[in-house]
């Protein structure tokens, strides 16, 4: 997938407790974009698994009102997908910075097994 990251700053920073906050809300989406090997080790709650190795824009199921939220481990995965969604016409512009690593570091909860 080819995405000029250098038009990164079209995609929003969220803070992994924002985005924990938002999804307790309601708010947000959760879109992970890991393979299904790391999402099998270590899950987001919540998250639809949407794989960047295999992302098509047009499988974002419909967020029915809520910001989609782009996630993956470390936060880099996280902004090419949200650029190839932003490409393929879909509004959706933030991502969990810092990915599964700063939602960890930040004491939220996991789950195995996908």
């Amino acid at each position: 997938m080819e995405v000029d990251v250098s038009q990164a700053e079209r995609v929003h920073d969220l803070t992994a407790e924002e985005v924990a906050a938002g999804i307790a809300q309601g708010r947000y989406l959760l879109i992970d974009v890991r393979e299904p090997n790391e999402v099998a080790a270590e899950a987001y709650p919540d998250a639809v698994v949407l794989p960047l190795s295999t992302f098509d824009p047009a499988e974002i199921p419909d967020p029915q009102g809520k910001t989609v939220v782009f996630a993956c481990r470390s936060g880099k995965r996280s902004v090419t997908a949200s650029l190839a969604a932003q490409a393929g016409g879909k509004p959706y512009d933030s991502h969990l910075a810092g990915g599964m690593l700063a939602w960890k570091a930040a004491g939220l909860p996991s789950k195995t097994g996908g």
